[in-house]
């Protein structure tokens, strides 16, 4: 239970950030040129989403020990 609410609360964290900074602070979208910006936020983008991916995937790796509790 706790490793199934830890990948959905970093997950959801992860969203909540990536669209607000994307969507509220127009930071996703290229209107009429490509901004320093853009390349910026996108560049975060994958590098937030492989650190999420690698904590999932090292979370899940280990294996469930069920007489612990």
């Amino acid at each position: 239970m706790i490793r199934i609410l830890n990948t959905l609360s970093v997950g959801l964290l992860w969203m909540a950030i990536n669209s607000t900074a994307g969507i509220m602070y127009d930071l996703a979208f290229i209107h009429d040129h490509v901004r320093t910006v853009n390349i910026l936020f996108y560049i975060w983008f994958v590098i937030s989403l492989a650190a999420y991916l690698w904590y999932v995937f090292r979370l899940w790796r280990k294996p469930i020990k069920f007489d612990e509790y």
